[in-house]
Order: C-alpha cells, then structure tokens, then sequence
C-alpha cells in the first residue's frame, strides 16, 4: 500500500494534483485494472463489489464516466477569467487559496468543458492524462493549475479536446446527489428519507452522508452485508452472517476464504446493469458526447 501525506484545498489545484498522483501510483502499482474511480471521505457505495463488477464486465473498456458540457455560464467569468493562488501546492501546511487581482481572457486555443468532480475514467485515459504521449494534458495541466475548482473542469475539458478520445464520453457520473434550490456548491445530506430513491437510482455511489448516520447502517445491512468493521460479502467468504433480524451484524464472515472469481450479484447490481445498459445503447451514447456549443 502507498500512503503519502498531502495538503489539499477543493477550492484550488492541489486536489487535481492529488488525483493525478494516485492514478500514476495505481499504474506503477499494477496495469491489470479497467476503471480508475475517484471517491472522497463523503461518498458512500450503494452497490456491493459483485454487482459492480456484474455491471461493468459487459462493458467496453473504453468508456469514461464524466459529467460534462461546454456550455459555462457564470463560470466562465467566476472561474475561468479569474486567477487562483493555491499555497497547498507549495507550503508545508494548509493555507487558504486566495485569488489574484489580475484576471485572464478565455482560452481560444482549447475549449473549455466543466462538470462533476465525480469520475470514472478508463486506464488508456487515466494513461493518456499521466504520461502524456502528446503536449495537451501538460499544458492544460499548467493552466488549470490557476483555476478555481480544477477538479471539475480539468478532465472534462481535456477529454473533450483529444481527438481520440472525445466520443468515448458517458455524460453521466454514477453518483446519487440530492441538491437545495437553487443549488449550492455541495449537494445536501442524504437520509432514510431518500433511500428508496437512492437504490432505483441506479447509481453506484452516493454522498453526502453524516458521520454514522443511520441510512450508512442501513445501506451496510441491507445492500453491502458487512458490519460496522468488516467487508462487503461475496462468494469469497464462506462463513456465515450471525446478525439476526432486526440486529445488527456480527462477527466477520470473511474469516474463511471461498473463490473470489465468483461472482453473485444482487438487486443493487441489476439496477445498475440496467442505467448502464440504458447509458451506453447507440442513441444515448451519441447524445452524451462532447458538444462544442
């Protein structure tokens, strides 16, 4: 396992930084992998690994999962034309990011794209970002380096402007969100309330989530099968669940090793199959590409 310490701030560059390291330590680690998946301490799965697994193995490898339009709005002057100072990139503890005086034209040598932070990018991507056998991600790298909220626009935008890779796009993150009106700039905490909705959703992950807030221990009971310490259950573990009804569980199931190439998705799985079918079919997978508007 790799683990590094790094300073990081939402509002600046480092969190972009922070993401392109941990794809370049996960192609370092190992190759043999297909989606590169980015997650905060907010975010939740709402599927187990055998149904995401179930969902995915029919897919073209290929694909990435990234919200995106061209169509800024206030964030063309609020975003883009101002410039960002974030010190996390370099000073050794966390300072807020602060924005310069100066502000900056539009880029026309590329277009800008923007959307969820949220993504699912396919290694030959994940690749393309990190080594970067062309100049593109390099420069765009260096310019968003200076924009606020990079996260959401970095990917998208250098995804969009690669040839090869601009009609891979699902225009669809994954994520359950349920948003204020009007919307602000994190989506609200998610509770019993929004479970049912959150499971046909069809998502593969959820946020925002308080610390030990009980739709956690319902999703945990009733979707992922684990208890509050252990591990989502699967084919892999032959011991047995000892939680009982209207109990909590018990115990670690996982204690025993069975075959983990056996796969046994559940109803969380299907849905999912189901939005990815949905997603991918000729009609929808045109109409989720990127649009220079």
């Amino acid at each position: 396992m790799h683990l590094v310490r790094e300073l990081l701030d939402v509002k600046g560059s480092s969190v972009l930084a922070a993401t392109l390291h941990g794809a370049a330590v996960l192609l370092r680690i190992n190759a043999d992998w297909d989606w590169f998946i980015n997650l905060s301490a907010s975010d939740y799965p709402v599927v187990n690994q055998d149904d995401l697994l179930h969902a995915f193995t029919s897919l073209p490898r290929d694909l990435n999962f990234i919200d995106h339009t061209s169509d800024l709005g206030w964030k063309e002057k609020e975003r883009f034309d101002k410039i960002i100072v974030d010190p996390s990139l370099h000073m050794d503890k966390n300072t807020q990011s602060f924005f310069a005086s100066e502000k900056r034209a539009t880029p026309d040598a590329f277009k800008l794209f923007t959307g969820s932070p949220w993504l699912i990018l396919s290694r030959s991507f994940v690749e393309y970002c990190v080594r970067s056998w062309d100049n593109l991600p390099r420069k765009l790298l260096m310019y968003f380096a200076n924009v606020a909220y990079s996260m959401e626009s970095y990917f998208q935008t250098v995804i969009c402007n690669s040839p090869g890779f601009q009609n891979t796009t699902v225009n669809n993150d994954l994520r359950f969100f349920v948003w204020d009106d009007p919307p602000g700039l994190d989506p609200l905490f998610l509770n019993q309330s929004q479970y049912k909705e959150m499971i046909k959703s069809g998502a593969a992950f959820a946020r925002r989530f308080m610390e030990d807030d009980r739709v956690l221990k319902k999703v945990d009971k009733k979707i992922l099968r684990r208890s509050s310490d252990g591990v989502g259950v699967g084919k892999w573990c032959l011991g047995q669940l000892s939680g009982r009804k209207g109990k909590d569980l018990e115990d670690d199931p996982c204690s025993t090793w069975g075959d983990i190439n056996v796969v046994t998705p559940g109803s969380s799985g299907r849905w999912l199959r189901s939005l990815l079918s949905d997603l991918i079919s000729d009609e929808r997978l045109r109409s989720s590409q990127c649009k220079f508007s």
